[in-house]
């Protein structure tokens, strides 16, 4: 039986996209062992206000000297501080009640001390939210051995997976001819001709976090996201 694997930095509260891409895949890897990038995805997303796009950002204590997993949270009630924000902005959203217990248990359960830990914990939970049955893994879980296509290569064969998914970002540097060599098909995500959904706020903006289509759209959610039919509820 074939295995689909994705290996990806995490990021907070990402948008619609990102969940597409774990839900084409039977095992997505978190690989947070690689360097941590500042003003970047890991630690922030946006969400839509009425006065345009707003950030919402984990302030953490970590440079890039640092790997993603040793980013270590600089706010302990920044959990706390995003909910509100999140509440007051979403309030009035069609679907808000719907999702409100749900992530709001998330925030609540968000005390780890370690950016990685926030960003799979909102991970797992919100695919569970959606009905995804991808399972989760981090890089560390593999001897990963090599530079950085070899290193790709060798969490797949470890993880028995002969399908690899990559955003195409990767094209600009991945070897697909060594994953050929490996006996691995790699695949593209396409982020394009995504259908727009009700939203509030102005023009319409398809890259905020994907809590802004939970609490515009509640359990139609999935079909906005172009797997949906491959996911089992």
């Amino acid at each position: 039986m074939s295995k689909t694997i994705a290996i990806s930095q995490s990021n907070y509260i990402p948008w619609k996209g990102y969940f597409d891409f774990i839900a084409e895949v039977d095992e997505f890897v978190l690989y947070d062992e690689v360097q941590y990038t500042t003003r970047d995805w890991r630690n922030r997303n946006r969400i839509k206000t009425p006065q345009g796009p707003k950030w919402l950002t984990i302030p953490v204590h970590g440079s890039q000297s640092d790997s993603i997993d040793e980013v270590d949270i600089a706010d302990n009630d920044w959990n706390e501080k995003h909910w509100q924000i999140l509440r007051h902005i979403y309030n009035q959203a069609p679907f808000f009640s719907y999702w409100e217990r749900d992530i709001l248990r998330l925030y609540e359960q968000a005390t780890f001390s370690r950016l990685s830990e926030i960003n799979r914990h909102f991970l797992v939970g919100i695919t569970k939210l959606l009905g995804i049955k991808t399972s989760f893994s981090w890089s560390t879980d593999y001897n990963a051995r090599g530079d950085r296509t070899e290193r790709l290569i060798s969490i797949c064969k470890q993880a028995n997976a002969d399908v690899y998914v990559s955003g195409p970002a990767a094209k600009a540097y991945l070897d697909v001819g060594l994953f050929n060599k490996e006996g691995i098909t790699v695949q593209w995500m396409n982020y394009e001709d995504y259908k727009e959904y009700p939203q509030l706020y102005g023009e319409f903006d398809h890259t905020v976090s994907i809590l802004d289509l939970l609490f515009n759209t509640g359990p139609q959610a999935l079909d906005y996201l172009k797997t949906a039919i491959q996911v089992e509820i």
